[in-house]
């Protein structure tokens, strides 16, 4: 598996929004002290995965949290908007009690199925992991073999392109649990010729993967 290909999805920092409980979506919102902080620790773990590649919303907040990463590597950091999180419309800034108070059966509805759009004009998950999953194969264009592409990108737009990619139902996708701030998960690309093209390494991550030797059957 030595030239398997790694795809490392990493959200980013805190903002002063998440700390607030406000639904981000696309509005541009920076990291905060703590999110700067956390940006530059997680950079320096991530760096002994070597990734070759780094893409990245073109959001400030993960612009930001690449930095430290790219820095650290001498890697430039392409952007690519398909990596943005969910546009969610008039969601956007309303806190989380604000939500269950005014949309409390769509906010359900929303988070458990795949389909449902959050407020009248937000995007579907179906939506969002279309674009994330054209974003990751434009990324992996320039990744050989063995090599490892970083993905900066939200929390929403990474557990829906990772469902996707992992060829998930899409009303399973809430089953992967929500990413804390500047967690990664790892998906290991599947070179057997049998099952799924991907595989869950580490999902949620804030330390470095071990290698598995081998399974217990």
């Amino acid at each position: 598996m030595h030239d398997a290909r790694r795809i490392i999805f990493w959200r980013h920092g805190r903002t002063s929004w998440n700390a607030e409980q406000r639904f981000q979506g696309q509005t541009d919102i920076p990291l905060d002290e703590v999110g700067v902080m956390q940006a530059e620790r997680a950079a320096g773990m991530l760096a002994s995965l070597r990734p070759s590649r780094i893409i990245c919303s073109d959001l400030l907040r993960t612009q930001q949290t690449a930095e430290p990463l790219a820095r650290i590597l001498a890697l430039d950091i392409t952007l690519d908007a398909g990596l943005r999180e969910t546009f969610a419309g008039e969601w956007e800034g309303l806190q989380r009690d604000e939500l269950e108070d005014g949309y409390g059966d769509l906010l359900q509805r929303w988070s458990a199925f795949a389909d449902v759009r959050p407020g009248l004009t937000g995007e579907t998950r179906l939506e969002v992991a279309e674009r994330v999953v054209l974003a990751v194969e434009r990324g992996l264009e320039q990744v050989a073999p063995g090599q490892a592409l970083m993905v900066v990108t939200h929390g929403g737009a990474a557990r829906a392109g990772i469902g996707a990619i992992l060829g998930l139902p899409p009303d399973h996708w809430s089953a992967l649990g929500v990413l804390t701030n500047c967690s990664w998960t790892v998906l290991q690309e599947n070179l057997s010729g049998f099952g799924p093209a991907w595989r869950l390494q580490e999902y949620n991550a804030g330390t470095l993967p071990e290698a598995a030797l081998a399974d217990d059957r």
